[in-house]
Formats: C-alpha cells, structure tokens, sequence
C-alpha cells in the first residue's frame, strides 16, 4: 500500500497539469510539482492550509471573488458534480494568472464525498510572451524590473501602428495606464515592496491580454497598451476586463496584504494623428479617471474603424 501511494505522488507530479486535493473543509491535503510551478507556491506553504487563505483566491474576469461565492471546489463539495470554469488565480507573486480549471469529487469506499480534486492548466500564451521578451533583449528595449517593453519599444509600435493606419485605413486601440495612490504604496511600505507591485501590475496585464497586443512601462508607474482588431465596445471590456484583474492581484508584505488599481484612459487612432497627440489624448482620459475617483477607465466617445 505504502508503494502505491509513492507511485501515485511520482506519476501526479509528471503532469503539466496542476493538481491539488482538499477535504470538505477546503483544506489542501496534496499539492502536486506543477501546482507550485505555475503558482509559485511550494507544497510546503499550502499544505493542511484553505486554499481562500490568500493562496490561489479564484476570481471571475471582472475581478469577483469566488472563494466564498461561485467557488467550484466548494459546490462539487455540496452536489457531487463535477464543474469546468476559467478563472483567474493569484500567483504568489502577486499577479493574476488565467487558468481553466476542472473539479470533481472524491468518494469514499460508501460513495460519500469526502473532498473535491482540482486540476488546472495555464493559459498564459508563454510562447508569445517568451519570443516577444527574447525579440526586446536583442533591440534593448527591455524594461529590467517588469520584463515589458520600454517607452522607446512603445514609442515604435505606436509609430509603426499609426504608420499602418495612413497606409491602410485600420484603426486601433490605445491603453494608458497608471498605478493609483503609487507614491503611498513607497512610502508606506518601501521602495522594495513597490517595485514588486509594478511587477505584479506589468505581469498580469501581459499574461491576460491577447497575443497580437503589446504592454509597455512608460515610465515611473504608467504603462501603455497598443491593443489592435477592437471596436469601441471591445476596447472599453479589455480595459475594464484588466482593470478589474488588478485590483484583484495583491502582494504579501510584512503579513500585510498589499492591492493596487489602476486609472485608465481608453481612446482610438484618429486621422491626422502623432504620436504626441494620441499619446495626449490617452493620458488626457486617464486624468479624467483619477478626477472621477480612480479605479476606472475613462474611454474617447469616438469610435474606431
């Protein structure tokens, strides 16, 4: 019995898959290689711990929580039937990272449920994400701290965009972004601790956008998002669907539990437009979002093509 055991630990730490096992309670009872690979959490820190204690913390793609409301494991826990969603979960880094997962109970020798097993798999476009930071390295555009492009690669892209939008026509979408109460953050918990939510702020806006969108730092606590093949109501649900997964991110600091929103100014390409001016306009909004109360995005009422 004892070798059964082992081999199944061996051969669920094989899967690319993350596993993990709770009982009714929601308390981890296993906790498999790729669960701490792509949550930065090791075993050793969520073993006989609930997992809603500030370890994965699931939420839905408007930044809800499903810990205690919509939580998977905890309906398959009540009704015996097993459940797919995709959500997003907190790494330990502090940033949000997309996931399908899948649920299902686990019976004991009479049937009765006992717990619940998850598997979950990344989405993340790590291929993109790898290719694009490699093609930044070469052309020295690289932003060290967050691992985006720098101003100079968004500078490039916006130009080669509007370059496109002379030649073809096609509008597109711009993003500016900026860390609400950032200075607070510095000077309440130290530089080191704000450099990790610049990080966690940079890191869930690339794993959850789309692979032919490009983010950016601007510079200090701002960053710019250059989001093509959108219409005036798509751009405003990516804004909104980003700006809600980082208010859902948090980093642990000192037991202090640390989150951070964002203001967002949302507008199109125009005819006639420079880099100056678009980047005007965008910047432009996003005060209009910090005037408003922040935490909200601020979108052109002009339509793009």
């Amino acid at each position: 019995m004892d070798d059964m055991v082992i081999d199944y630990k061996e051969l669920m730490d094989q899967l690319n898959d993350g596993v993990y096992f709770v009982d009714r309670t929601r308390k981890i009872l296993y906790w498999n290689k790729a669960a701490e690979r792509i949550t930065g959490f090791p075993a050793s820190e969520v073993l006989m711990k609930c997992c809603a204690e500030n370890i994965l913390r699931h939420v839905d793609a408007s930044g809800n929580g499903l810990c205690e409301t919509g939580c998977p494991l905890k309906e398959v826990i009540m009704d015996g039937v097993p459940r797919d969603a995709e959500v997003f979960l907190h790494h330990k880094d502090g940033h949000r990272i997309p996931v399908s997962i899948h649920a299902a109970p686990v019976l004991d020798v009479n049937g009765k449920i006992i717990g619940s097993v998850e598997a979950f798999t990344d989405n993340t476009p790590k291929a993109n994400i790898l290719a694009r930071i490699a093609e930044l390295e070469e052309l020295v555009m690289l932003d060290s701290l967050t691992m985006l492009g720098n101003r100079r690669f968004v500078e490039m892209n916006l130009q080669n965009r509007l370059d496109e939008m002379d030649r073809y026509g096609l509008s597109f979408g711009v993003l500016f972004l900026d860390i609400d109460h950032f200075k607070n953050i510095n000077d309440r918990y130290g530089h080191d601790c704000g450099d990790k939510v610049l990080r966690m702020v940079a890191k869930t806006l690339a794993v959850n956008s789309r692979p032919f969108d490009v983010f950016g730092r601007w510079g200090g606590e701002e960053f710019v998002g250059v989001i093509q093949r959108v219409d005036h109501q798509s751009l405003y649900d990516i804004a909104e669907r980003l700006r809600n997964l980082v208010k859902a991110s948090f980093v642990v600091e000192d037991d202090h539990k640390i989150q951070a929103t964002v203001s967002v100014g949302a507008c199109f390409a125009q005819a006639g437009d420079t880099l100056e001016t678009l980047i005007k306009r965008a910047d432009g909004l996003m005060y209009r979002s910090k005037t408003l109360g922040r935490d909200r995005v601020s979108m052109d009422e002009r339509n793009g093509n």
